[in-house]
């Protein structure tokens, strides 16, 4: 596996949940299980952990070590493991990054600091990387997020953080805006050194991969790994028809994971895997609570209609 500076970001890269048990510790046998399930799936470039889909912001240090360590000893040896980084501050960030990557992990997702909701400057952005650089030489991904939220990089802050930060090597695009996203795509990867764009637009995946995008890192992924495998071979072999074939039976459960509101999407997820017999409970840490019978109920009939669960609830298989 590769577990160096020398990784390159791409392809379908499944970000995966965390189980817990009822009284909210983590539940180890199921997280093991789970991993073991996805990375059985073939065409997956990678695995990442310690993201939104492991409800990262309510995991501990320690939790976080741990998380590591069983992905490693269950992953390790078949697909390289991205690790998120998700801290305020700047040194903390780089503790992470110290961590991550003694424990074994090949890139670095690097969620944008929750200060810059309140404003942001090129150089506060430009120090933040360059202090997570310092601490590891790993290959670092950026998070953008949406503009409107003030912790997405503009054009000129994005040109600054990969022209002087040269282990960026992939930027996990979140932008809402087909023209911007397409604008991204074309300025990222055809820069001397090429970053891929590695797309999140999960609920128009199919939409994001025709614009040219190197690669797909969702959390959508934990349930989907093998149509989201098969639909990036499609748009990169030009099969349209296999394409929207694929797409078809992806947008109903897109639909269902990534409804209103937005932050309920990875409990869903835990939902769809319970339903699918891969999970015992869907447990969630507050301040997320469990969602309601009428919405696993419409989860269930997202997964009928995508080929993946029959009308009397018996899995199928999603190829």
């Amino acid at each position: 596996m590769a577990r160096s500076k020398d990784f390159v970001p791409q392809g379908v890269i499944p970000a995966v949940l965390l189980p817990f048990h009822d009284d909210l510790s983590i539940d180890e046998l199921s997280f093991r299980s789970h991993l073991r399930d996805v990375k059985a799936v073939e065409g997956l470039s990678a695995l990442t952990i310690n993201a939104h889909s492991t409800e990262v912001a309510s995991c501990t240090a320690n939790e976080q070590s741990r998380v590591l360590e069983i992905a490693g000893e269950e992953v390790g040896d078949r697909l390289p493991l991205i690790h998120g980084i998700w801290a305020d501050g700047s040194l903390e960030a780089a503790r992470i990054a110290r961590r991550a990557q003694a424990g074994g992990s090949s890139a670095l997702l690097v969620f944008p600091p929750a200060p810059f909701t309140l404003g942001q400057t090129a150089d506060m952005a430009v120090a933040h990387f360059k202090t997570i650089a310092s601490a590891s030489d790993l290959p670092l991904i950026v998070f953008q997020y949406p503009l409107a939220t003030g912790q997405g990089y503009p054009a000129a802050t994005l040109t600054r953080l990969l022209d002087e930060i040269p282990t960026i090597r992939a930027v996990k695009d979140w932008t809402p805006s087909v023209p911007q996203h397409e604008t991204q795509v074309r300025a990222l990867q055809s820069r001397s050194r090429p970053v891929n764009v590695l797309s999140t637009n999960s609920a128009w995946l199919l939409s994001s991969l025709v614009l040219g995008c190197n690669g797909l890192l969702s959390g959508s992924g934990s349930v989907i790994a093998d149509l989201q495998a098969q639909l990036f071979r499609a748009v990169a072999a030009y099969d349209l028809a296999v394409a929207r074939r694929l797409n078809d039976r992806i947008h109903p459960v897109a639909s269902a994971f990534y409804a209103e509101p937005f932050v309920d999407m990875h409990n869903r997820m835990k939902e769809a895997l319970v339903i699918l017999g891969r999970l015992p409970r869907a447990v969630v840490r507050p301040p997320l609570v469990k969602i309601r019978d009428t919405e696993i109920a419409r989860i269930r009939e997202a997964l009928v209609a995508a080929g993946l669960l029959d009308g009397s609830g018996k899995r199928l298989e999603a190829a």
